[in-house]
């Protein structure tokens, strides 16, 4: 039985104060979130923290947004697997769209990412996912493929079981624009049979999200869907009411 997920994924947003009171909102909410489904919130760094100590014991998880692809050293500015683990973090997200746009974030660097965090016992959750040309050219399975292949095919099948997956449709996130249902899971179908190449039935157990601009006025038909095993949430994990409908989606 795979597990049902609903991340949040708060990016650069809030204030240390703001995500506190967001971490106490949840927290103290956490009976109207069904039994069998896992909460993660992943704040910003500086957040971490604070954020940990308020989650304790509620049954929310916590993550980070990234981690270096290194261990220690003079990395100014990084943030390494080591040091988030010492928080404790229990996932962390890899291979953001955002990351991979904006900071050059590439497969082979997203391998070092993810052998570090597996070394420290975190959970990593890899982002995958198209652009609209890449898309609309028809080369998406192509990408997403390559972006699978080349970065968690390199890992043992025990590995493996520590992952979760989220397809992100580059192309409708924060725009407003949500893939159909049938567009999802066309996807996530895709991407579990693709996992099932290298781990067989593992692929079948592995928690695949959706993060393409979910809310609590489309995850239901989303959530409905064979190989959705819920979100990775980004502007609607910033108020607590709409992250706890969501929650109770499926």
């Amino acid at each position: 039985m795979r597990k049902k997920i609903v991340a949040g994924n708060w990016k650069m947003n809030t204030n240390v104060k703001e995500g506190v009171e967001l971490a106490k909102a949840l927290a103290g909410r956490m009976s109207e979130v069904p039994s069998d489904v896992k909460l993660i919130i992943a704040p910003p760094f500086t957040h971490l923290t604070s954020v940990a100590d308020i989650i304790k014991g509620s049954g929310i998880a916590l993550s980070a947004q990234n981690c270096a692809d290194q261990s220690k050293g003079a990395y100014t500015g990084e943030v390494s697997a080591a040091m988030l683990a010492s928080v404790p973090v229990e996932f962390c997200i890899l291979g953001h769209s955002e990351r991979r746009q904006y900071y050059e974030e590439t497969n082979e660097k997203l391998v070092k990412k993810i052998a570090l965090a597996l070394s420290e016992n975190i959970n990593p959750i890899l982002c995958v996912g198209e652009n609209l040309e890449e898309r609309e050219s028809g080369k998406l399975f192509d990408v997403i493929g390559a972006e699978i292949r080349d970065v968690l095919f390199t890992l043992s099948p025990e590995q493996m079981a520590k992952v979760i997956v989220a397809y992100e449709p580059i192309w409708a996130i924060g725009t407003g624009k949500t893939a159909t249902s049938d567009q999802a899971e066309e996807i996530h179908a895709f991407i579990r049979k693709t996992l099932s190449e290298k781990f067989g039935a593992l692929a079948d157990e592995i928690s695949i999200l959706y993060g393409g601009s979910c809310k609590p006025a489309n995850a239901k038909e989303l959530f409905a869907m064979k190989d959705i095993d819920g979100g990775l949430i980004g502007g609607a994990a910033l108020k607590a009411d709409d992250f706890i409908a969501i929650s109770q989606s499926y």
